[in-house]
């Protein structure tokens, strides 16, 4: 047998404000179905949450919703087209703890997931996820990049690129 060949696409983007890094996610959550998952990887401030909130805007939750980061509850939920699960990883000490907190089941169920510091355990991530990690650039300029290997995670990839060139 041969190796298997896993090929990778990214896109890379570049925002000057809070609102563009909003307006990206907006357009990536209007591209998203149930069952999708957004793994998003960044130091603190890079713009996680920002992005997320357009996430939220994108699939439908009402503009008027207060989407802040679930730092302490462990997940938040939202109603939109699809439930929208914002979760975030960063309190958590180890992968026992991700376990025994019942997340795991929310990246396999239905709705939709953003996941905050999933870089922390890579191993539970599902494999059609698009990973989304933020780069600060200085004090207003953060760089985006979307990435994926999955089927579905370059089919939301490529419609992202396409509709970004319309």
């Amino acid at each position: 047998m041969g190796d298997t060949v896993i090929s990778e696409t990214q896109i890379t983007y570049i925002t000057t404000s809070d609102e563009e890094t909003i307006s990206l996610g907006q357009r990536l959550g209007a591209l998203l179905s149930e069952g999708d998952v957004v793994a998003l990887v960044g130091e603190l401030g890079s713009g996680k949450t920002w992005f997320t909130k357009g996430l939220a805007l994108g699939l439908g939750v009402s503009p008027d919703t207060i989407v802040t980061s679930p730092s302490f509850t462990l997940v938040n939920e939202y109603k939109g087209r699809y439930t929208f699960y914002h979760m975030d990883f960063y309190r958590l000490e180890n992968l026992p703890e991700v376990l025994s907190a019942g997340l795991e089941e929310y990246l396999h169920d239905s709705g939709v997931v953003a996941l905050e510091w999933a870089d922390r355990w890579p191993e539970i991530l599902p494999d059609k996820r698009v990973m989304v990690k933020f780069l600060i650039i200085d004090d207003r300029r953060r760089e985006i990049t979307l990435s994926g290997y999955d089927p579905r995670a370059l089919e939301i990839i490529e419609d992202l690129e396409e509709e970004g060139t319309d």
